[in-house]
């Protein structure tokens, strides 16, 4: 949302000072920057218009929220993950401890008498113990892994909640703001439709036709020699010749409509 998107960066050759008449030109001459003005001020709001109807905003708050989403839903997963991992882990290591405890006892308790048996015995203990430190090894990993991604969570799941608050904003707001441009559009086309009137037909004709050609910009005031359209200084001879001469006057460079 926001201000109209510009339609050229030289909307500025278009002050709203309407000119006065001038001999030798055109009906409707000294309003030409009144209608170019109005005519930028349309083509902005038409631009805006087409984004909002086109869902654009809407459409980057919902990719948005959906990227927030997306994360904080494969962090929730990997988490999960982690915690059955660990779980696991921590069943295996009291699994391994009982067993270890239980040969411990057959050591000790008189049961066994045979020599190579109380070897046999002795080495599975440690091949138990060695399992059992694997395991804690791996379980530390895990409650490791599961503390830094605990601690990403907060932010992922504010992300997520500031990307949800943007959608509701843009879905109300663009639904605001569409009713204003409409409405604003419906004013200024009657503005321009009410002064349409004032001007030569062929004056309109040719400044419609620069407009095509000239991303939005038919004519522009010429300032202290300027253009005030594409900025160039127009030569003395140029600015003489053209004082003197009737009808339209152009711009020798770009050649749009010139109102001094």
């Amino acid at each position: 949302m926001g201000s109209y998107p510009a339609v050229d960066a030289e909307a500025a050759a278009a002050p709203s000072t309407e000119k006065p008449e001038q001999a030798g030109q055109p009906r409707g001459t000294g309003k030409l920057l009144e209608l170019q003005q109005l005519d930028i001020s349309i083509d902005r709001a038409t631009a805006r218009l087409h984004e909002l109807e086109g869902g654009e905003d809407l459409r980057a708050a919902r990719t948005l929220l959906f990227e927030a989403e997306a994360k904080l839903g494969e962090l929730r997963l990997a988490i999960d993950a982690v915690g059955k991992e660990q779980a696991r882990l921590e069943g295996d290591v009291d699994l391994l401890q009982r067993k270890i405890e239980a040969e411990r006892r057959r050591l000790v308790d008189g049961s066994v008498a045979n020599p190579r048996e109380l070897q046999a015995i002795e080495a599975e203990v440690r091949n138990l113990e060695g399992r059992r430190t694997r395991a804690e090894d791996l379980l530390i990993e895990q409650m490791e892994r599961w503390e830094d991604m605990e601690g990403r969570r907060g932010a992922l799941e504010a992300a997520e909640a500031e990307a949800r608050r943007r959608l509701e904003e843009v879905e109300v707001g663009s639904a605001k703001e569409l009713v204003d441009i409409e409405k604003s559009l419906a004013e200024r086309q009657a503005q321009r439709d009410r002064l349409l009137p004032a001007f030569d037909p062929e004056l309109l004709e040719l400044y419609e036709d620069l407009r095509q050609q000239k991303r939005g910009v038919g004519a522009a005031a010429l300032v202290d020699g300027v253009c005030q359209a594409c900025h160039q200084q127009l030569s003395p001879m140029y600015l003489d010749r053209m004082k003197r001469s009737d009808g339209v006057r152009r711009c020798e460079y770009c050649r749009r409509i010139l109102i001094f």
